[in-house]
């Protein structure tokens, strides 16, 4: 026996109800005249917490609506209800649906809306079996006002569920399930592999509890949400870190306008320091986009730390096991563009330190270019400066007591790099001049250090003997900060 994967529509598949375009549809096809009683309403309450049992009351009303209709009526109004519906499907759940369909999976649609209206926005999903809410027809092929077999809810689609597995010969403990409701709850335990979408207040309860993924279909994979609200974690903050809150930087951003608001994007900059993230994340707040950036797996390894990144979307990097062009990060990386959204990297992997620090130009992995290559996504570089006079690598804290001598803290966001996309390391060199060329000629085009600047960009503050020749002062004594 093999497994299937169920999906619900309203909330899941769909971010909010079908109800309003189906209802509209029927309008507009002349099958119905006016809207049931209370229908914006509660299609305004569902869109928000979810699944009622005032919005149940009404799907029992409706095969009412149908009754005396032929059951060809409907047609017309589920192609144009198809047509509304389709597009708003989020790109993260049709990878998903393609994933199980891989797996030689079959992907079921279980949802309680009648299956006349909803069986032409499965077909253009390529779902397999429609497991829906179906109204009788009697032998004048006319509804009757009655539904024929389960109302497809609750405990009534957990049985029209195991109804139709028992007869396939599916194995539901080796099935996915995926819906927001709590009301589905009884077919999420019945499977192997639950995951509550988009979860209404109570199955968000009862998925931390029970520790079944919780997942949102218009981000990637791990990306926390505050529940209700729906808002990503990472929009609240980069909503609070301001420039105000770290006095003792003064914060310079430019070219964010070249930062395009939708559409799949690679940010690819430099690394001078640990206030990079607080200062990209400060620039973030002024694109108006989230993005997925990749970090080193050490970084995700620090208990509240990595929780918080993982929480973010991070796109973990193993620099031993795995590199920026590794199979597991990069693979994330593209599925992350292939849902439109923004993928953010450093490409030296890390900080340089001592004559690194100092050398012209850029070197790195080439994986910025081979992600272009791949998807077409847009590339917009980007050019850090400053951030080393704020936490420089010797200091195990930012200097926050600069306060009345603040450095400045540089971002400039570059236009689309124009690639050629016939050569990745040639197109990884246009790219790490783009971000070069951006840079402060001190910069770009760093002066000979002093022993102590050296020491700035090592770990306590120590440089090592064979590297001391490359100071000014090379014999001067450095003391260990």
């Amino acid at each position: 026996m093999t497994g299937a994967a169920f999906f619900d529509l309203d909330r899941t598949l769909l971010p909010k109800a079908s109800g309003p375009a189906l209802s509209a549809a029927m309008r507009e096809t002349g099958v119905v005249t006016s809207r049931l009683p209370g229908e914006s309403l509660l299609f305004g309450y569902f869109n928000l917490l979810g699944e009622s049992l005032g919005s149940i009351a009404l799907a029992r009303q409706a095969v009412l609506v149908a009754k005396g209709r032929p059951a060809d009526a409907f047609d017309e109004a589920a192609e144009v209800a198809a047509d509304v519906l389709e597009p708003m499907v989020a790109p993260f759940a049709r990878m998903l649906i393609d994933e199980h369909h891989e797996a030689g999976r079959l992907v079921v649609l279980a949802t309680t809306t009648p299956e006349h209206l909803i069986l032409p926005f499965a077909e253009r999903l390529g779902i397999d079996v429609v497991i829906a809410t179906r109204y009788e027809v009697g032998e004048d092929g006319a509804f009757t006002g009655r539904n024929d077999g389960h109302f497809v809810w609750s405990m009534g689609k957990m049985a029209a569920v195991r109804e139709w597995a028992d007869e396939e010969g599916i194995d539901l403990e080796e099935s996915f399930a995926y819906s927001d409701s709590i009301y589905d709850a009884p077919l999420l335990k019945a499977v192997g592999n639950p995951g509550a979408v988009n979860p209404d207040p109570r199955l968000q309860a009862l998925a931390t509890v029970a520790r079944w993924p919780v997942l949102h279909f218009d981000t990637s994979p791990g990306v926390v949400k505050v529940p209700i609200i729906g808002v990503e974690l990472q929009q609240i903050v980069t909503t609070l870190t301001r420039p105000e809150f770290f006095p003792y930087a003064k914060f310079t951003i430019e070219g964010e306008e070249n930062v395009p608001r939708t559409g799949p994007v690679i940010l690819v900059g430099n690394h001078r320091s640990y206030f990079d993230v607080t200062t990209m994340l400060v620039a973030m707040g002024r694109t108006g986009r989230t993005g997925r950036f990749l970090g080193k797996k050490e970084l995700f390894d620090v208990p509240l730390l990595g929780l918080f990144a993982r929480a973010m979307g991070g796109i973990v990097v193993d620099r031993f096991n795995d590199d920026p062009d590794s199979p597991g990060a990069f693979a994330n990386a593209v599925r992350t563009l292939a849902g439109g959204e923004l993928v953010a990297m450093m490409p030296e992997g890390t900080i340089p330190r001592g004559i690194h620090f100092f050398e012209p130009g850029m070197t790195g992995y080439p994986g910025a270019a081979r992600l272009a290559h791949l998807t077409s996504a847009t590339v917009i570089p980007f050019a850090l400066s400053g951030t080393e006079k704020v936490w420089p690598r010797s200091e195990r804290l930012p200097r926050m007591t600069q306060l009345l001598s603040r450095p400045e803290v540089r971002v400039r966001f570059g236009e689309p790099v124009d690639l050629k996309y016939r050569s990745v390391p040639r197109d990884m060199d246009r790219i790490f001049d783009a971000i070069t060329q951006m840079l402060p000629p001190e910069v770009r085009e760093p002066a000979r250090p002093t022993l102590a600047e050296l020491a700035l960009t090592y770990p306590e503050g120590t440089v090592p003997d064979e590297d001391r020749w490359f100071a000014v002062d090379g014999d001067e004594q450095v003391r260990e900060v």
